[in-house]
């Protein structure tokens, strides 16, 4: 079994209260749950459980799924992640989220842009008083072809 090394610095807020919340739930402090939230402290935007699974496998090789899957989901109730689904229905997380929001994806070019609630206010608001319907907007992803591909 292959050895983690952690770092001997503290985690960069807010990450350096996860091993107090967690043991809160809980679950312990295990060297692969360090790792992964060591991981996702240098991740900035959207990122798949099975790309942090290989971030992680790349240090220690014993990394199991189910620990990074579970630890992801508490993580999102601590507000630290924000699960959503990709175009091909695929889940990835946005790590520290600031605002919820959706997303556009060109079937053309595979650009993503992000919708935010701003953008989204309209739509939202004749959902809401048409059919009674609140928008999980993390959850919207509008796929078309954007203006380089040719709309249309």
């Amino acid at each position: 079994m292959a050895s983690v090394t952690t770092r001997s610095t503290p985690l960069p807020a807010p990450w350096d209260g996860v091993r107090a919340q967690l043991h809160d739930r809980g679950l312990r402090w295990t060297p692969q749950r360090r790792l992964l939230v060591e991981v996702l402290a240098r991740t900035d935007g959207h990122v798949t459980a099975a790309e942090l699974l290989e971030s992680c496998r790349a240090i220690d090789p014993a990394t199991i799924p189910s620990t990074v899957y579970r630890t992801l989901d508490v993580l999102e109730e601590l507000g630290l992640l924000r699960h959503a689904h990709g175009p091909e229905g695929r889940e990835e997380y946005h790590v520290l989220p600031r605002e919820e929001h959706g997303h556009l994806h060109c079937a053309g070019c595979g650009g993503r842009w992000e919708i935010g609630a701003d953008d989204a206010a309209a739509l939202v608001a004749t959902l809401a008083a048409r059919d009674g319907f609140a928008v999980d907007l993390s959850h919207l992803v509008v796929v078309g072809r954007c203006r380089g591909c040719g709309a249309g």
